[in-house]
């Protein structure tokens, strides 16, 4: 008797490709990919950015394509797995301290902490705690840094979930809503995809290049 594969196997899931997580995990995979991403530092390479972008696409279809998603089922999940593993990285913080961050090996986290800790200081905790939502690796490893430095739970509580729903919401209706302006924008997807990624980046290269301009100003000041 033949037997039909309705499903692709997760161990043929690609993490880095968004498309691939959704097919494979649905509404549930945004929920668990969001939560490891912002709570758990083995999660900072996961594409929380372009997940949220197209499950909004998948939500609104296309012209030839009924929407394989739900919108109201990918805005709740999103929330929940932002905001709890934002929370959950902040308790681990607390509790771990910074050892967890320092036995890492990984470069790109020990940059992320650099650009996490010169958000604390340039913007204080409120505004570095939205910030960081939206660059990726930093909003990965600021929930922890936070917990570590003794950030008022409460505080983080706030300003966490604040910039996690704006995160979480704006890119899934972004990708919603281009997804019923633009004919057949599925065909551009990873163009679109590319662009969101760039996008993201910019804050934390605006901040490295005023960092390096600033430390070379001071070294240059007699």
């Amino acid at each position: 008797m033949a037997v039909h594969v309705i499903a692709a196997s997760p161990l043929a899931v690609n993490l880095l490709d968004a498309q691939s997580l959704l097919s494979a995990f649905g509404v549930l995979g945004i929920a668990v990919v969001l939560f490891a991403e912002t709570g758990l530092l083995v999660g900072f390479f996961l594409p929380g950015d372009s997940l949220l972008f197209t499950a909004g696409l998948l939500c609104a279809g296309t012209a030839d394509k009924a929407a394989t998603l739900s919108l109201p089922w990918v805005l709740v999940a999103s929330a929940v797995g932002a905001l709890a593993g934002a929370q959950c990285g902040f308790l681990i913080g607390r509790r771990a301290g910074g050892a967890a961050l320092s036995r890492s090996r990984s470069v790109r986290l020990h940059e992320g902490a650099e650009r996490a800790e010169e958000l604390l200081e340039r913007y204080g905790h409120a505004k570095a705690i939205v910030l960081a939502r939206f660059v990726p690796v930093v909003r990965t490893v600021l929930n922890p840094l936070a917990g570590a430095l003794n950030i008022p739970a409460r505080v983080f509580t706030v300003w966490q979930a604040a910039g996690g729903l704006v995160w979480t919401v704006g890119l899934v209706l972004a990708g919603y809503a281009l997804g019923f302006s633009v004919p057949h924008v599925d065909r551009y997807l990873l163009p679109i995809i590319a662009l969101i990624v760039a996008v993201s980046l910019l804050p934390l290269a605006a901040e490295l290049f005023r960092s390096r301009r600033a430390a070379k100003h001071r070294n240059e000041t007699p």
